[in-house]
């Protein structure tokens, strides 16, 4: 079986950069907008038909089916199902993920859904756990995102 791998890194970077679209004080063409959440939505729905291989790969789809449905405004009528979908099988995946930066990003993406503390208190904790070293540009980012949801 190959991995999914880089089509979930492909849909990350997409999410992100819808996400972060005109944060920088660029203007927002319509055409752009409307092109990147097309493609967003249209990779999202790619990867929600494929199989993961491994709990870590499955976390990472999970993440990444998260970032996209959220990021996108498109909806074809059963987006909110495929989210809760994509939520049921985080929920069987996160009890089985060690404490790391995956499960962190895939907290954070149920939180951004579900806001129930119990899914911030277990990010924090494992952000808590990276005190005294210096941060990736993904933790920096993970970090970034829960200050953001919680402030909301």
């Amino acid at each position: 079986m190959m991995s999914l791998q880089p089509e979930i890194d492909a849909l990350c970077e997409a999410a992100n950069r819808l996400l972060r679209l005109g944060l920088d004080g660029t203007p927002i063409y319509t055409d752009s907008f409307r092109e990147l959440n097309a493609d967003v939505y249209r990779q999202s729905e790619t990867l929600f038909r494929k199989t993961a291989s491994s709990d870590i790969e499955e976390a990472a789809l999970c993440k990444a089916l998260l970032m996209g449905y959220s990021a996108t405004i498109y909806n074809h009528g059963d987006k909110d199902k495929k989210i809760q979908l994509v939520l049921d099988c985080s929920w069987n995946v996160l009890d089985r993920l060690p404490a790391s930066l995956l499960k962190c990003q895939l907290l954070v993406a149920c939180y951004a859904e579900v806001p129930e503390e119990e899914l911030a208190k277990e990010a924090h904790a494992i952000i808590d756990s990276w005190n005294g070293k210096e941060l990736t540009l993904e933790e920096s980012e993970v970090i970034e995102r829960l200050q953001l949801l919680e402030e909301d």
